[in-house]
């Protein structure tokens, strides 16, 4: 998503190292590194050892400037220390799901293939999709819904989840909701959308480890180092807002778009997933340097 805006607001150095710390299927990446010199650096970090095997296949031809690492953007500082790596020119956090993720009925992401309650991004922790959906009670799974999800039917849905108990799959969980909700004009989104969102969200503690990335990336920037960030929906754009802002005010960041950039209409024809993007970027003061950032005419 976004990876001609992306791409421009990193304002690569040929020489410089740069971090994308959800590497995904490695669109991103790919466009990165091909900007990078002899000097240049690219760390990719990922949960999904299958997204990661896909990056590193598709990365082949550059392999002698990327470092790939199974590891969550939550581990961001670890790998830094780990690694002993110079601060980054630049760190980039793409916080979509893949597209791999959501077109495989296996991994039980969406509602569109008949799947297994996984919605696991690391399939090595434990707790899955079927687990919540089968075992939490009543109002717990309500107030899950209501809060990850912003689901206005959240107490409907999971009386009639927990009736409709054992939930087998994925098209059995779809039903059960789109029979639970209420219609209420032209529905814009199925039914299912937002249960399945705070699922995922639930199942990989999104949140919990938004905030852990947020909080560590600052340490991991070279003063004049950018940090972009693309969200989906408001549960992520929001505390990445608030962060930015208050870093922003304690002088340790300066934020770059005053109002969030969003795909182009010629991008959400092509990919109709990108409507929701949205991007927020920033750059670590340097207290030596005082001209204009590049990038900074995207603003007027």
């Amino acid at each position: 998503m976004l990876v001609e805006e992306t791409i421009h607001w990193l304002a690569i150095k040929p020489d410089g190292l740069y971090v994308d710390a959800t590497v995904g299927l490695a669109g991103h990446a790919i466009e990165i590194v091909r900007r990078l010199g002899a000097g240049g650096r690219l760390v990719g970090l990922d949960r999904d050892v299958a997204a990661l095997e896909i990056a590193r296949r598709r990365l082949e031809e550059f392999k002698d400037k990327v470092t790939l690492v199974h590891a969550s953007f939550s581990q961001i500082g670890e790998v830094f220390a780990e690694r002993r790596l110079p601060p980054a020119d630049g760190v980039l956090a793409d916080l979509g799901v893949s597209s791999m993720q959501l077109d495989l009925g296996e991994r039980g992401f969406s509602f569109r293939a008949r799947g297994p309650l996984d919605m696991r991004m690391d399939r090595d922790t434990e707790e899955t999709a079927a687990d919540i959906v089968n075992t939490a009670g009543e109002k717990a799974l309500a107030d899950l819904l209501y809060q990850l999800g912003e689901e206005r039917d959240s107490r409907r849905i999971a009386r009639t989840i927990v009736r409709a108990r054992p939930i087998r799959d994925t098209e059995h969980l779809a039903t059960v909701v789109a029979g639970a909700r209420k219609v209420r004009g032209r529905q814009k989104l199925h039914p299912a959308t937002k249960t399945f969102l705070a699922l995922r969200i639930a199942v990989n503690r999104e949140m919990e480890e938004l905030g852990q990335f947020l909080s560590r990336v600052p340490a991991t920037l070279s003063p004049g180092g950018r940090w972009v960030v693309l969200s989906y929906h408001s549960l992520e754009d929001r505390p990445v807002k608030q962060c930015f802002q208050r870093l922003a005010q304690d002088g340790l960041l300066k934020i770059l778009t005053r109002k969030v950039i969003q795909a182009s209409e010629a991008e959400i024809a092509a990919n109709p997933r990108a409507r929701s993007a949205k991007m927020r970027v920033a750059e670590k003061i340097d207290s030596d340097r005082h001209e204009t950032p590049q990038g900074e005419e995207w603003l007027q």
